[in-house]
């Protein structure tokens, strides 16, 4: 049988340790094909690009275990993924695998994370898709730690695929080995920022402004990704990508839109 390919994603940028880890996690697993941000493109979300032009530049780096093609590409995560699936591969990938990004994306971030966005697109075009994320922002974050519980989550969803409409978040708690408690199957805690603007001037003497916040957990519920992290576990969320809110069809449809 063929080593499965698998695709390896970020929105750390190719360079960031997240996603050398990740590579050097996969390529124990398969054969491994990267494309990646030439530069940071945090918190972009599911924007592609549409503006303007995309580049894509190739390299091909001797390992070890065997050679790997990477792609630094222009574009957004999400622009990534499509330019690897419709462009860059010569098939389609068995498993595609975003990460490991240098931060937390449960509960509400994985709406703004470009990470969970590139997962998501895969998952889009009918590809088993995984993001991870550490909690530590870090750039000399240890990402080892959850070495085995990341392949071993991969590996799973290689053998037994994905549900349909569904990609995996998986979020890793800032802990030693020896204190992760294992992997918990969770759902999306409710939660929120509370946010402000820094309202500054620059040099020379023109205004902006700087976004902050603080998180704000809404949710106490003990079968949350939060609840997961706060007690030492790796959180996984299937998170599916059709936004419907099935519950409120029949309540809007007692509106009087059809008089």
């Amino acid at each position: 049988m063929p080593k499965p390919l698998i695709l390896v994603t970020n929105d750390d940028g190719i360079t960031a340790p997240g996603l050398r880890s990740l590579v050097r996690y996969m390529k124990e697993i398969g054969d491994v094909v990267v494309v990646a941000p030439d530069s940071p493109q945090s918190g972009m979300g599911h924007a592609i690009t549409i503006d303007n032009t995309l580049y894509s530049k190739k390299m091909v780096v001797d390992l070890e275990n065997g050679a790997l093609e990477e792609y630094s590409c222009s574009g957004t995560p999400a622009d990534c993924v499509k330019l690897g699936l419709q462009v860059l591969l010569k098939r389609k990938p068995d498993i595609c695998v975003s990460g490991i990004n240098h931060g937390s994306n449960s509960s509400i971030n994985v709406i703004y994370s470009g990470t969970m966005s590139a997962a998501i697109e895969a998952g889009i075009e009918g590809i088993p898709a995984i993001g991870f994320s550490l909690c530590d922002y870090s750039w000399e974050a240890d990402f080892n730690a959850a070495k085995d519980s990341i392949q071993k989550i991969v590996r799973e969803a290689i053998t037994h695929g994905m549900p349909q409409g569904v990609v995996l978040n998986v979020n890793i708690p800032k802990l030693d080995k020896k204190k992760l408690k294992g992997i918990k199957v969770c759902r999306q805690a409710r939660a929120n920022w509370k946010e402000k603007f820094d309202k500054r001037t620059n040099p020379s003497g023109k205004e902006y402004y700087w976004l902050t916040g603080e998180f704000e957990l809404l949710d106490n519920g003990e079968d949350t990704d939060e609840w997961a992290l706060a007690q030492g576990h790796i959180s996984v969320v299937p998170t599916q990508f059709d936004l419907t809110a099935h519950h409120a069809i029949q309540i809007i449809n007692n509106w009087k839109l059809h008089a």
